[in-house]
């Protein structure tokens, strides 16, 4: 009997990649020079994702703990979107 038929894992979430979405829909509004496939999208998500602090919660103080996220960790998130824009913008996954 494995972890997941025993627990119920919906309530672990990670709060950092509800804010590196809000930031990256921003940062993308802003820019109409980049391709907003689904690929290149998801592409960007997942690189700002990786350079980014993960910041997990559980329960409902723990989201209004994570909603109190720190000026380090926005300035973080907001440098990883901006990275992964560009990066990908260079880079795109598809022709």
């Amino acid at each position: 009997m494995g972890l997941k038929n025993s627990y119920d894992f919906e309530y672990l979430v990670n709060e950092a990649e509800r804010l590196v979405l809000k930031e990256l829909e921003q940062q993308l509004n802003e820019d109409t020079d980049i391709c907003k496939c689904q690929e290149c999208v998801l592409d960007m998500a997942a690189y700002a994702l990786n350079h980014t602090a993960p910041n997990y919660r559980v329960s409902l103080l723990g989201k209004l703990y994570a909603n109190t996220s720190t000026a380090k960790h926005t300035n973080e998130i907001t440098k990883a979107v901006k990275e992964a824009i560009t990066k990908i913008k260079k880079n795109p996954s598809h022709d």
